[in-house]
């Protein structure tokens, strides 16, 4: 009975890595933060996970394409964030979880756009 049980309990293990892999956050660093100022490019409003596309001008005048990654649209909803405020071209201030391999791409902490507006996607995780 130990071992009918030891091998359903490897082939759930097994069966769920899938799942716990993709909802890692692994290729983010949690232990530093990035802000950068640039216009919407797009805003991927999408399951499981939405991306906002922000065009970052750099120094030498070049445009460097940042993406920042979000929760789906439910739990954006939940946190007042809607696909209408983030039409291309509006103007923001970013801040997220940059990724470890230096990519130009983070987890979404918080937005700030050009009126003055903040954004925060994780309130769509506040319990009321």
């Amino acid at each position: 009975m130990k071992k009918v049980l030891g091998c359903l309990f490897g082939a759930m293990v097994l069966i769920s890595a899938p799942t716990f892999a993709h909802h890692s956050a692994v290729m983010f660093d949690e232990n530093k933060e990035i802000t950068v100022k640039g216009t919407v490019k797009e805003f991927q409003y999408t399951n499981p996970h939405s991306w906002l596309l922000v065009d970052v001008k750099n120094d030498d005048g070049t445009v460097t394409t940042w993406g920042f990654e979000a929760e789906g649209p439910s739990t954006l909803t939940r946190a007042g964030i809607r696909k209408s405020d983030f039409m291309p071209g509006t103007a923001l201030t970013i801040t997220g979880h940059p990724m470890r391999d230096g990519r130009p791409a983070a987890s979404w902490i918080k937005a700030t756009r050009g009126d003055g507006k903040d954004f925060d996607p994780r309130n769509g995780f506040a319990i009321k």
